[in-house]
């Protein structure tokens, strides 16, 4: 399986749980700060402290979960167990995070939250781990990133579209509603993707690992130069990236005057990053990913303030902003997923080991350091320019200081992901080399097992 290419139907069936957890994470975005926030009646300031806690909490979690899935396997492999054992812990915090019954307290959030995200950590990290484990191939490795990355984006439309279905029908407590329909499509799709995953794509056997002690593993760490970069323009894109969805909602409705549309019209900002991951894997063919990340980066930077020209209550003109916008957001994602591939078999030519796992949850740490962090920030500014959310309770200038802070955020963030990802030093012939170099010790060490002891 490392050397050829995986059939359509392999991938789609591998790429199944990519949906729920899209469910997942868009939702804790855009959807419940607002709604605990608002009509659960916490507040910004408390809300937005909570969410950028349990982001924090995953600065031990993620980790632990990746040195877990990479030490501990079984029967089925080192990914598929953990994938397994992740769903009912989801499905039940998911009810209760998205069906809350009113009142709920801060600890009320605080505590499903913190449980969901355990779970969530099992299912991203051990899932990714394993699509990076599928080929040693430097552009098939895009290429499975790229189909998981896909059917995350599809089923960022299929989760949205139930709530703009509810938008339209017009209920009477409209944000529990949109909240409680997204639950329980977590709910139900869950369980069937991972039961598809697991028992219609095999794992590949891995070789036994060398013992390695923990200073010695630590070092490889610090010492790997390319993980350093691709964490740091990871972190600025989770950043820009939460901090837009935090702040989707109150834009749409406040500032564009399209509130009543506005799961729609973001269904179109998702198909855009659907159509253009074809294009985005053809690019990183011919210029390489972190030179395509380069350009998508650019592009983010110089894209953004046409959100300026959208004319009140124009969805029409929305419609094609937001369409344009989103051609790049699958593009930085699918790459990084893939490169850290790439970056792990530099930590595996030095250290002997196959730490998928620990470098996939450091790429989901700092992604979701970075969602924390903006969401934290984002709500601390908004409260600080005396943004409320409500109809008419904000004058020009604080709606002004809303959208400054909506189009200045992905700008800023991408012109240093440009520039951290300019000079990157892993591209094709970089990563064939290093699969060369490990395929020749593989040899060695195989050599010298079969070799008879030397006698006297």
């Amino acid at each position: 399986m490392s050397d050829k290419k995986l059939s359509p139907w392999r991938l789609a069936a591998f790429s199944g749980p990519a949906i729920p957890i899209a469910a997942l994470g868009l939702p804790i975005g855009v959807y419940l700060p607002q709604f605990y926030a608002g009509p659960m009646g916490l507040g910004l300031a408390a809300v937005g402290t909570i969410f950028m806690l349990l982001r924090f909490w995953d600065v031990i979690t993620d980790p632990l979960m990746g040195i877990l899935s990479d030490r501990y396997t079984s029967r089925w492999g080192r990914r598929r167990h953990w994938i397994v054992l992740s769903v009912p812990l989801l499905v039940i915090c998911a009810y209760m995070a998205f069906i809350p019954t009113a009142p709920v307290s801060s600890l009320y959030l605080f505590g499903w939250m913190f449980f969901l995200y355990i779970g969530w950590t099992m299912l991203t990290i051990s899932h990714m781990a394993w699509a990076a484990e599928l080929s040693d191939d430097y552009n098939e490795r895009s290429r499975i990133q790229g189909y998981r990355e896909a059917f995350q984006l599809i089923g960022v439309p299929l989760v949205l579209l139930i709530p703009a279905i509810i938008e339209q029908m017009g209920p009477e407590n409209m944000e529990a509603a949109r909240v409680a329909s997204i639950g329980w499509f977590i709910v139900a799709t869950l369980p069937i993707a991972v039961a598809i995953n697991v028992f219609f794509v095999p794992e590949r056997k891995s070789a036994p690992q060398p013992p390695i002690d923990l200073i010695a593993a630590v070092k490889a760490i610090l010492r790997n130069l390319p993980l350093r970069r691709l964490l740091a323009a990871d972190f600025l894109s989770g950043f820009a990236g939460a901090a837009l969805a935090s702040m989707y909602i109150y834009e749409a409705t406040y500032v564009w005057g399209i509130g009543s549309v506005a799961s729609f019209l973001l269904l179109l900002y998702f198909f855009g990053g659907i159509i253009f991951i074809p294009v985005v894997l053809k690019l990183s063919y011919r210029l390489g990913k972190h030179r395509t990340v380069v350009a998508a980066g650019l592009f983010n930077v110089v894209f953004p303030p046409v959100i300026f020209l959208i004319p009140e209550g124009n969805y029409i003109v929305a419609s094609f902003v937001l369409l344009f916008l989103g051609v790049n957001i699958g593009t930085t994602t699918t790459l990084y997923r893939s490169m850290m591939a790439d970056v792990a078999d530099i930590d595996e030519l030095e250290t002997g080991q196959r730490r998928t796992g620990l470098f996939y949850s450091l790429l989901t740490l700092t992604q979701k350091l970075g969602g924390a962090v903006a969401v934290g920030v984002v709500f601390w500014t908004l409260a600080l320019i005396g943004f409320v959310p409500e109809q008419g309770a904000n004058t020009a200038s604080t709606l002004t200081g809303l959208s400054i802070v909506f189009v200045a955020t992905p700008m800023i963030c991408n012109a240093f992901v440009a520039a951290i990802m300019w000079k990157f030093p892993i591209g094709i012939k970089e990563q064939e080399e290093l699969r060369r170099k490990l395929k020749e010790r593989f040899v060695e060490e195989a050599e010298q097992t079969e070799r008879p002891p030397n006698l006297p």
